[in-house]
Order: C-alpha cells, then sequence, then structure tokens
C-alpha cells in the first residue's frame, strides 16, 4: 500500500493510490467536535471526489447524544427538511487507519448546498476563514496542542474488551460515576514506571498517532488516578486542529480494543485536576521567520515581560485578551466546563497573562527563557472538552483583530506570585457558568459576531442554550442525597 506521509493526494492520482483498497472512510467534524462519518465503496468515493456527496444535515440539528435541539436552528430543521448538506473530501487529509486493516480514510468539509459555501458552524470551514486574514497579510498561523485525559475500566465479566469498553454507558445507567474504576490508582504524574500497567495500550497509541499522522511529541502521566497528557507536534493551525481531534479519534478507538473508557471531559472527579486543552499558537512570515519575536529587545517596553515581543505580537495579545469573555462557549463549551475553571485549582479564571505565568490565561513564551523561533503564546483557557477547530478559530480571530485595530494590552501582566482572581489581578473575571457564557457571547454587541457572524453565533449559542436547558431540567445525585429527608 502507497505510505500516506509521502503520497500527497490529488484528484488526478486519487484512483492510483486506492488502486488496492475496497472502501474508504470518511468523517467530518460537528459542533461538539466529534466525528461524524460513514465507511462507503470504493467507486462511490471517486464518483465524488471533485463535488462531494450528501451528508444529512441532522449532524447540525442534534447533540452529542442525537438528541434534537430543543428549538429550531437554521441549518438544520423541520422547514427545511433536514436536508442534505454537500460534503467535500479533502483529499489532503489522506491516511489509513492502521487498526483497522489501513482502510483509507478521508476527512469532509460541509457546504451549503444552494451557495456552495461552508456551512456556518462547520468547524473546518470557520477555521479555514478565520486564518484566511492573517494568511491574506502574508502570514502563516502555527499550532501546539496539548490534551490531559482520565481513563477508566467498566467493571464486571466481559467475553471481549470490545464489549467492557462499550459498556460504560449502561453501567453508568445503573451506578454511581464515582464507582467506575480508573484505570490505575493513586496520582503519579510524570511517571516512568506506572505506563507499565498498560504497557501495549500506552505504547500502541504512541505508535498508533504516528502512523496516522498526528504525531505526538510528549506523552506522559499526569497526576490523577488514571491521567495521561499527550502533546501533539507542532505544525501548521487548520492541520494542528485535524490532528487534535483525530488524536481523540485514536484514543477511543484503542481504548475500546482494551476495554478502556478515555474521558475528556473538562473536570471527570470533583476534587482532583481538571482535563485541559492548551493551545499554542504563533505567526510566521513567509520565509519562515517567527512574526513574535523582535530582531531586538525593547529597551523600555511597557511591562517587562513583552521586551522580546514583536509589535505585532503585542496587538494579537491585546486581541485575545480584550475578546477572551466574548468568545468563552467556544473555549469552554461545556457545563462541565466551568468546573474546571475555578480559583486555587491552577486554572485560569481572569483576563490574565504573563511571561511564563502557568496561572494566567495566556502564558507568554519568549526569550530568555525560550528560544527566539520557539515564541508563542500559550492559551490556558480552554479544557479538553473543547472542538480544536473552534479553539483556534477564536484564537486567530481575536489576535487578527487585535492586529488590524492596533490594540492595547488592556490590563498589566500578573506577577510571580500574584493569586489568580485575588485584588491584586486587575483582570475581569471570565464567566463563572455556561449560561453566563453564553448571554455574552450572544448579545448584540459581542466581539464574536464581529468576528464570526450573526449566522454562527445564532447557531452556536442556541446549541448550548440547549445544553444549559438539559442541565437546568436535570436532577442529581447530589441534590436527591441532599434534600430526600431534610427538606
Amino acid at each position: 500500500m502507497s505510505d500516506p506521509v509521502t503520497v500527497e493526494v490529488n484528484a488526478q492520482n486519487v484512483a492510483e493510490v486506492l488502486r488496492d483498497d475496497r472502501m474508504v472512510k470518511v468523517a467530518g467534524v460537528d459542533v461538539d467536535g466529534q466525528l461524524r462519518g460513514k465507511l462507503m465503496q470504493k467507486k462511490k468515493f471517486l464518483s465524488i471526489v471533485s463535488e462531494g456527496f450528501g451528508f444529512c444535515s441532522v449532524i447540525f440539528g442534534w447533540d452529542q447524544h442525537d438528541m434534537t435541539y430543543y428549538k429550531e436552528l437554521a441549518i438544520s430543521n423541520k422547514e427545511n427538511g433536514y436536508r442534505d448538506l454537500v460534503a467535500v473530501p479533502d483529499l489532503q487529509s489522506f491516511r489509513r487507519i492502521p487498526w483497522e486493516n489501513n482502510v483509507p480514510f478521508f476527512l469532509v468539509s460541509f457546504l451549503d448546498p444552494e451557495t456552495r459555501e461552508p456551512v456556518c458552524a462547520c468547524p473546518r470551514g470557520l477555521l479555514k476563514s478565520s486564518a484566511a486574514k492573517a494568511e491574506a497579510a502574508g502570514y502563516r498561523a502555527m499550532a501546539g496542542a496539548e490534551y490531559e485525559f482520565y481513563q477508566f475500566r467498566a467493571p464486571g465479566n466481559h467475553a471481549t474488551p470490545e464489549r467492557a469498553a462499550s459498556s460504560t454507558a449502561a453501567f453508568l445507567q445503573n451506578e454511581r460515576p464515582d464507582t467506575l474504576p480508573p484505570l490505575t490508582e493513586g496520582m503519579f504524574g510524570y511517571s516512568i514506571t506506572r505506563p507499565l500497567h498498560n504497557q501495549e495500550y500506552y505504547y500502541g497509541i504512541f505508535d498508533a498517532c504516528e502512523q496516522f499522522r498526528c504525531d505526538i511529541e510528549g506523552w506522559h502521566t499526569e497526576s490523577g488516578p488514571g491521567v495521561f497528557e499527550a502533546a501533539l507536534q507542532f505544525g501548521e493551525a487548520k492541520e494542528m486542529a485535524d490532528k487534535a481531534g483525530l488524536f481523540k479519534y485514536v484514543v477511543k478507538a484503542f481504548g475500546i480494543k482494551h476495554g478502556i473508557t478515555p474521558c475528556f471531559m473538562a473536570k471527570p472527579r470533583q476534587g482532583l485536576p481538571g482535563n485541559s486543552g492548551h493551545m499554542h499558537i504563533s505567526l510566521v512570515t513567509a520565509d519562515g521567520k517567527n512574526a513574535f519575536i523582535r530582531d531586538t529587545p525593547d529597551p523600555s517596553p511597557q511591562y517587562p515581560d513583552i521586551a522580546h515581543l514583536s509589535d505585532l505580537g503585542r496587538h494579537f495579545l491585546a486581541g485575545l485578551l480584550v475578546g477572551l469573555p466574548d468568545i468563552m462557549p467556544l473555549f469552554a463549551p461545556t457545563v462541565n466546563s466551568y468546573k474546571r475553571l475555578v480559583e486555587n485549582f491552577w486554572a485560569p479564571v481572569t483576563v490574565s497573562w504573563g511571561l511564563e505565568h502557568r496561572a494566567a490565561s495566556i502564558r507568554l513564551i519568549t526569550p530568555p527563557t525560550a528560544s527566539a523561533k520557539a515564541t508563542r503564546f500559550e492559551v490556558r483557557v480552554p479544557g479538553a472538552d473543547a472542538n480544536p477547530h473552534f479553539v483556534l478559530a477564536a484564537v486567530l480571530a481575536l489576535g487578527w483583530r487585535g492586529v488590524e485595530q492596533k490594540l492595547e494590552i488592556p490590563v498589566p501582566p500578573l506577577s510571580k506570585g500574584d493569586d489568580m482572581g485575588g485584588a491584586s489581578d486587575q483582570g475581569v473575571r471570565l464567566a463563572k457558568s455556561l449560561k453566563e457564557a453564553v448571554v455574552t457571547f450572544t448579545r448584540p454587541e459581542s466581539v464574536a459576531r464581529e468576528v464570526f457572524g450573526d449566522a454562527f453565533v445564532e447557531h452556536f449559542g442556541g446549541t448550548r442554550e440547549h445544553e444549559v436547558r438539559l442541565w437546568e431540567e436535570a436532577v442529581t445525585d447530589w441534590e436527591v442525597q441532599r434534600y430526600m429527608e431534610t427538606v
């Protein structure tokens, strides 16, 4: 078979690349970051390579459990008959799935069937649009992604590991979530022995990510029972978003093969650290030079932290900080996301930044603590539950807005040792709940409307309102335990 790492697939050679194959798997990304796709006959795939094929729009009309949204949204609804969208394969996304007999795999993007323009809520389309302005000015966006995630085993006797993995949902129907056993016990961050407890799974994920073109740069245990962290290999931002989503696919696939349920929830367990999804971002010029670094340090900067940061980098940082409160549902998209973003848990809660400050929302990485070519921003607000395409789309849209409008940094940096959200922190407190975040996101003067347009804000805001409504109607174990006998 052809090597997907070395073969650049296009419309002219795709038939030859797939010469020995009988089938092809395709998938697109929905608003929750889930891959939605199908297996199709090779002949069918080759017939739709250029024009695309019909894909039911309902994937933009229901939530992550296939429940239709409580109110009709514009992309997919009864009035338009849940019509088909046009799904167009991205031939450059070609991979083979090593754990499924090397079946060919392609990502698709979704177009409106009438205009052939990207569907407003298509994550790949939104990121492409957000990157376009910087690209038109001669820059390329580069990114890196880091994910933490818990892993659990479904208890009980099962004929195969696959049956064990698929039984987790049924187990949780009848048992308390905190009785689901973790992959390993105890707090073992950066342990070099803990992975030996699940060596085939641990090394299998690393190898499969390399074969599936979502390479892991660093891979270790994180503090928490059964917690791993992966840093993906730095690369072009649009590809990084794809790779981040595909990384989750690899982990979940290997989890199925080993009877393990990976969990990318922002806060799976009360009292334990949450799962972050940090994103690193930089811009480079056409000749590959980092655009965020100054040729010589500024002798009299506004703040010492930005002595090595270029004017473009300063405006980009200002854009991130100014717009951050307005795009929080993209960084923290679930009700659970806000359980991670609380004080005293080493998670950001305000509009804040600082040089090498890991408690701030934006960590600035420049000389003298990093090489000039590695100058970048680490955006630390997103959790592992966030859609990577939306996260990077927001980062690029806000940052470039700062460049275009020459925005000034709105708050001073956090000093080392400053308490996040304390009296010395001058940054605005970020939303404490999804409901609060959605109100800010959808208000008429929201920066989100300016950079993404009303159609996207109305659609994605509507999907988040659906999440809030389901939460508000839910009766939790905590409520029953607290009030059953006492009121």
